[in-house]
C-alpha cells in the first residue's frame, strides 16, 4: 500500500517501466522500449549498437528484477516496484544509476550516433518521447539535461538525471 508521499512519487514513475500498460514491469516492457528505440533511429536489430541496446535492456531489467522482484515471477508489480524503491533505492539512487547505465550508454549511442558519447538535445527528446514521456515535457527536459548549453548531453548528465527522477528525495 502507497502511504507516504515518497511513495506516491516512485508509484507514479511505475508506468515509466510498464511501457505496453499490462499492470506489471517485465523483460518485455524493456526489450520493447529498445526496439522503439532502434526504430526511432533507424538502427538495425543486429548492427553493435542494436545489440548493445539489447544487452543494456537485459541487464536493466535484470537490476530491476533483483531489486523488486520479491516473488520471483519474473514481473515486477506496483506494489514490488514501490517497495523496493523505498526499501532498497532511496538511501542509494546512484545504485539505479549504476543498474540503468549500460542501457542509458546504449541509447546514447543509438540516437547521438556519432560516437562520442554525447547527444544533441532533440536527439534526447526524441529518445524520450519514443520511452513514454509526452512531447512537451520530452523537450522541456532535454532542454534542462544541456546544462553548459552546448547543445550536447553526455552520460554522466543522462545518468545523474535518470537516477534523481526515479529516486525522488522525499
Amino acid at each position: 500500500m502507497v502511504t507516504s508521499e515518497y511513495e506516491r512519487r516512485i508509484a507514479a514513475r511505475f508506468a515509466t517501466f510498464d511501457q505496453d500498460g499490462n499492470g506489471y514491469i517485465d523483460r518485455e516492457d524493456f526489450s520493447g522500449a529498445a526496439k522503439a528505440l532502434l526504430a526511432e533511429f533507424d538502427t538495425r536489430a543486429r548492427s553493435d549498437k542494436g545489440q548493445a541496446l539489447y544487452g543494456g535492456a537485459e541487464a536493466f531489467w535484470q537490476g530491476m528484477a533483483g531489486i523488486a522482484d520479491r516473488d520471483g515471477d519474473q514481473r515486477i508489480t506496483r506494489e514490488e516496484f514501490v517497495n523496493g524503491a523505498v526499501k532498497r533505492l532511496r538511501d542509494n539512487p546512484d545504485r539505479f544509476a549504476e543498474i540503468a547505465r549500460p542501457f542509458l550508454h546504449a541509447v546514447l549511442a543509438v540516437a547521438g550516433g556519432d560516437g562520442d558519447g554525447a547527444v544533441g538535445v532533440e536527439e534526447t527528446a526524441r529518445a524520450l518521447k519514443v520511452l513514454g514521456v509526452p512531447e512537451e515535457p520530452a523537450r522541456s527536459a532535454a532542454a534542462a539535461l544541456d546544462t553548459d548549453g552546448d547543445g550536447r548531453i553526455g552520460e554522466e548528465e543522462i545518468v545523474g538525471a535518470f537516477a534523481r527522477y526515479f529516486t525522488v528525495p522525499e
